[in-house]
């Protein structure tokens, strides 16, 4: 049995080489806006239910119905105030379901990146054609829709196949959202071209913030600029990334969106903050950073690997 994924190697956040983001930024900081769409009575999946209730589940349905419907308009009114572009966590299908929400979106150069077509359909079990499938449909219904080429991914609903990570950069990805190690960006282990993890937080996560630690507006906003300052003092040395995952059915009720909007005046009035796109994070990554951390990374595993044929208790 695996103790562990194996898609990225273990390298301590001390002594790393120094990350210099442009302008001599501390922090990159990108708001990812969950933009998704819920199947009222989607296939269903031995691995997983869609809704915790039985179908059809008109209440969750109607609930995550408000943010297309309402919740989204606030979100990306705030977000405009203070300049802050979305890099878009898409349900592709958005695109034939909600063509004005996409419209609205392109409108602000706004970056999308694939969370698959719907976020009621599961990675788990599907064979590689089927895979391939959804990746290169995500692939041509942004590109049509938008002009984009998709550059990111996070996988449906957090789900995957032992082979995702490398169907993504086979297929030319440059970043996915799916893992939650590092608060800097680091090379996934693929077997072919290149992958990079991208910093997308569960803790800020309005998802969890709001459904799991049932925490209260004030305190989502307050928890967001303790992340920043934490982040903001450690980028004095090596920029850090920072994310707020958002949705809009959360984050855009009346009684939530102004401490987030009132977070984002904090953030914002540092001069010292790159507020940016994931995707630019990403190619900025791969031109300046990329190949430095590889040799580090490299560098590490060398000097700690054991001689061959002896292994520890912890390692067996």
């Amino acid at each position: 049995m695996k103790r562990d994924p194996g898609l990225y190697d273990w390298w301590p956040y001390v002594d790393r080489p120094k990350i210099r983001w442009p302008n001599g930024a501390r922090v990159a900081f990108w708001v990812a806006p969950n933009i998704e769409f819920y199947e009222l009575d989607p296939p269903g999946n031995p691995s997983r239910t869609p809704w915790p209730r039985g179908l059809p589940d008109v209440h969750a349905y109607s609930h995550r119905d408000y943010g297309n419907r309402v919740g989204h308009w606030r979100m990306m009114e705030a977000m405009d105030k203070h300049g802050v572009r979305g890099s878009v966590s898409l349900s592709v299908a958005m695109c034939q379901h909600h063509p004005e929400i996409i419209g609205e979106c392109v409108e602000r150069n706004w970056e999308f990146f694939s969370h698959g077509i719907y976020n009621t359909r599961y990675s788990y079990g599907m064979d590689e054609a089927q895979e391939r499938a959804i990746i290169e449909d995500s692939i041509r219904t942004v590109k049509d829709a938008t002009g984009q080429r998709i550059a990111g991914w996070l996988a449906p609903a957090l789900t995957h196949t032992e082979r995702t990570m490398d169907l993504l950069a086979e297929y030319g990805i440059l970043y996915t959202c799916d893992l939650f190690q590092d608060d800097h960006p680091q090379p996934i282990k693929v077997k072919q071209g290149r992958l990079i993890s991208m910093p997308y937080s569960l803790e800020i996560n309005d998802v969890i913030v709001y459904n799991s630690y049932l925490a209260s507006p004030r305190a989502y906003g307050d928890m967001i600029r303790r992340q920043f300052d934490t982040l903001y003092e450690e980028g004095a040395e090596s920029g850090t990334v920072m994310c707020i995952p958002l949705h809009a059915y959360l984050v855009g009720h009346p009684h939530r969106v102004k401490p987030f909007e009132e977070a984002l005046a904090y953030i914002t009035s540092f001069e010292d903050v790159w507020v940016t796109t994931a995707r630019e994070i990403a190619e900025y990554y791969y031109a300046n950073c990329y190949d430095t951390v590889v040799a580090d990374v490299a560098r590490r595993q060398a000097t700690n690997r054991l001689p061959e044929g002896l292994e520890t208790e912890a390692s067996r």
